[in-house]
């Protein structure tokens, strides 16, 4: 009888910043593997209406607002989970912020602070709480979302950069530590993908046609080539794939980046 690598049956999983974008495509997609998915990003309608969509399809899926930025807002989405759910499978850290676009000596304090609060405590915080409630459970599977940025830092993006690439280490440090209670931790890291998000790339006609110039594929992505890596990472077909950095740039990296 085959077996379904990939099937999430049973599984809950939590993805933040998936009121759109990747986020949206990676809960959707786990949602039809089976997963029942916690929709999370700051403002409940976006995650409602793709909960409502995940539901309306035939999955399971709960609305549940979350600003990771915000450490009150992380401990009660965790005391939910628990007194809902009594464990938690999976996590997706997909929730980002990149307030400020231009020259690095340009940064001010407060797009900084921002950068960093969402990016690096948000995540790391996120990761502490799901894995403290994953050991109880006898395990569970982290994914973070980093950027290519992590490994070349983009033009005009230097925080954000900074941050992404203390997410790659972050993934490293997890994954290290926590493997002893049978949870895994990877990170993908997107190329250009078109996304709201992302705005700021499309709209510099100059910056987006130097990147699909630098892109082997010709062409960026679309936030649904992104969620069966991540489908990949959290179920039984990556099962010994731990500490991993998968590069999803259709090949710009491969060529040394911009």
């Amino acid at each position: 009888m085959a077996t379904n690598l990939f099937d999430l049956t049973g599984k809950i999983a939590l993805v933040t910043g998936a009121s759109r974008g990747i986020g949206e495509a990676i809960a959707k997609l786990l949602a039809e593997q089976g997963a029942h998915v916690l929709v999370s990003s700051r403002k409940i309608d976006g995650c409602q209406a793709v909960a409502d969509a995940i539901n309306d399809a035939g999955g399971k899926a709960e609305a549940l607002p979350c600003h990771i930025g915000n450490m009150q807002d992380i401990e009660q989405v965790f005391q939910h989970i628990r007194a809902q759910y009594g464990k938690l499978d999976i996590l997706v850290n997909n929730a980002a912020t990149n307030p400020y676009f231009g020259h690095i000596l340009d940064t001010d304090l407060g797009a900084f602070q921002k950068t960093v609060d969402v990016n690096i405590r948000g995540y790391f915080y996120m990761s502490v709480e799901a894995g403290k409630l994953m050991r109880e459970n006898g395990g569970g599977c982290i994914v973070n979302t980093a950027s290519i940025n992590a490994l070349q830092p983009g033009v005009g993006q230097g925080i954000y950069s900074i941050t992404k690439a203390a997410v790659v280490n972050m993934t490293k440090a997890f994954a290290k530590e926590c493997a002893q209670f049978n949870i895994r931790v990877n990170a993908l890291l997107p190329g250009l993908t078109k996304t709201k998000f992302a705005g700021a790339l499309f709209s510099h006609d100059e910056i987006y046609q130097t990147a699909i110039g630098h892109i082997p594929m010709h062409r960026h992505a679309e936030p649904e080539e992104m969620a069966g890596t991540v489908l990949y990472l959290v179920s039984d077909a990556g099962s010994y794939t731990n500490g991993e950095c998968v590069v999803v740039d259709g090949g710009l990296t491969a060529c040394g980046g911009l």
